[in-house]
């Protein structure tokens, strides 16, 4: 009888232990399946016709919507528009001063997340109706504190709707061309726990970093994954990813309650 309660009780700590593991605190205080404080600041300059800064915990993105009547040479005569990204980060966006991208050399980094945030717009946009016209979305790192192109997207997202209405509203498109919405969230595992809404602390330091994107009509664009240190088997792809899309819900509900929705 003593060796089975023996049994029971560690059985009931371990169990304990694990929990405890998984709901305990992370270093700025949030939960593990916590985003960091989120923010989208429409009409943040007064020129661009979508122009929003997007904050997440201590990160901050500047993400601008803009016009053009023309296509890419190769898109000209076939009645289609484009939509495409740049990507920056200001000098300053970091502790330490980092060069600026000049004369159209653009480093492996930087152009894997302008691509990146060009591909999840477009995953939301209908062409046909945007006439021959270019909308291009900028997105600048005012400062960095991880997650910065899972911010630019749902700042980005945010930006293209007020352009659009913008552009809507002089007749220079056929019909609104955003089908559905798209966020973006960072996702990891962090001393060997699972973790949303990576800061740049958690980042450095994770086993495996994932970055997802999804539409609000629950379908993926994006998924982004690979082991920084280590290794990470299906279960916990399949955690992460459940992660993600829970914390993409709740970006949803935050970009139609910043856009009056």
């Amino acid at each position: 009888m003593f060796d089975f309660r023996l049994s029971t009780l560690d059985f009931l700590l371990s169990t304990f232990r694990r929990y405890h593991a998984c709901m305990s605190l992370r270093p700025d205080g949030r939960r593990p399946d916590q985003l960091r404080p989120v923010t989208l600041t429409r009409g943040f300059t007064d020129v661009a016709p979508g122009s929003v800064l997007v904050a997440a915990g201590r990160t901050r993105v500047l993400c601008t919507a803009c016009f053009e009547p023309a296509v890419p040479e190769w898109l000209e005569g076939k009645g289609l528009g484009w939509l495409t990204a740049e990507y920056d980060m200001l000098p300053a966006s970091t502790g330490q001063r980092r060069p600026r991208n000049r004369g159209g050399k653009i480093d492996g980094r930087t152009q894997e997340i302008q691509r990146l945030i060009g591909r999840c717009l477009r995953s939301v946009v209908d062409r046909g109706r945007m006439g021959e016209n270019t909308i291009w979305l900028d997105c600048d790192v005012i400062q960095a504190d991880g997650g910065t192109r899972t911010a630019a997207v749902t700042g980005a997202y945010v930006a293209l709707k007020d352009a659009v209405a913008w552009a809507l509203s002089r007749e220079l498109l056929r019909g609104d061309p955003v089908t559905g919405a798209i966020a973006a969230v960072s996702v990891g595992k962090v001393g060997g726990r699972i973790v949303l809404d990576l800061d740049y602390a958690e980042d450095s330091t994770a086993e495996v970093d994932f970055n997802v994107a999804m539409t609000a009509a629950g379908r993926f664009v994006e998924v982004q994954g690979s082991a920084e240190n280590g290794t990470f088997d299906f279960d916990e792809m399949q955690q992460m990813v459940h992660a993600a899309r829970r914390g993409i819900d709740q970006l949803l509900r935050i970009q139609q309650a910043a856009m009056g929705g």
